[in-house]
């Protein structure tokens, strides 16, 4: 019987540290905006806390409303790494709750996003642990598996591979390409930097835009 299915990946490369850390503090809009804004994983996987998220990320893939594989993966995880779960959308069971999270962040791990549900809402709440859900149940899981640890999954509608920065705050989770994250943080920042100015204009009460009114003359608008 083949292995795919069921399988694990026991490490993989991280990118360096100083690498994630140009990302700490840089907004995902501003990322996401030199992302050409298509880069975001699906809005309903919302954050159930305030906890702004930034680290590397490790995969996991279990079978829906079945949590062996991430029992597996919180043994194996470095400080530092995001759990980036594919539990198949489904919010029928919860994959983890406080007392799993409590295991993670002993453990150093920066996060856990998953494409499922949790429980223990409440306490997730307080928590400085960041986590991402697509819903939430208090029906717990199986521990039967099948699954994958540390090989590429899709999340959100995006494609995580292990080794992939990760970066989260209210607004969503995105994920960055070790190999284009120094350009692109460079980038992101220069977008913050422009932003602080617009809006130190926009306190002032200056925000010109003439660029509507361009766009507007472009598409023959009439103004009367």
């Amino acid at each position: 019987m083949s292995a795919i299915g069921c399988r694990i990946r026991t490490d993989f490369p991280r990118p360096p540290r100083e690498l994630v850390e140009l990302f700490r503090g840089v907004p995902v809009a501003n990322i996401d905006d030199c992302m050409n804004r298509m880069a975001a994983i699906d809005a309903a996987i919302r954050p159930l806390n305030a906890a702004p998220l930034l680290g590397t990320a490790f995969t996991v893939k279990v079978a829906e409303g079945d949590n062996l594989m991430f029992h597996k993966a919180m043994d194996m995880a470095q400080p530092g790494d995001v759990f980036m779960i594919d539990a198949g959308g489904c919010t029928e069971r919860s994959i983890f709750g406080e007392l799993m999270l409590t295991y993670c962040k002993v453990r150093g791990v920066a996060g856990v996003v998953v494409d499922g549900a949790v429980r223990d809402a409440g306490a997730i709440a307080g928590m400085d642990l960041p986590v991402y859900a697509r819903g939430v149940t208090p029906n717990g899981p199986y521990k039967n598996g099948p699954g994958e640890i540390n090989y590429p999954i899709s999340l959100g509608g995006v494609i995580v591979n292990p080794g992939d920065i990760v970066v989260g705050d209210a607004d969503s989770v995105l994920v960055i390409r070790p190999g284009e994250a120094g350009d692109l943080a460079k980038a992101a920042r220069a977008v913050v930097e422009k932003e602080a100015s617009i809006m130190a204009g926009i306190l002032k009460g200056e925000y010109p835009r003439p660029w509507v009114d361009a766009k507007l003359r472009e598409l023959g608008c009439a103004v009367e």
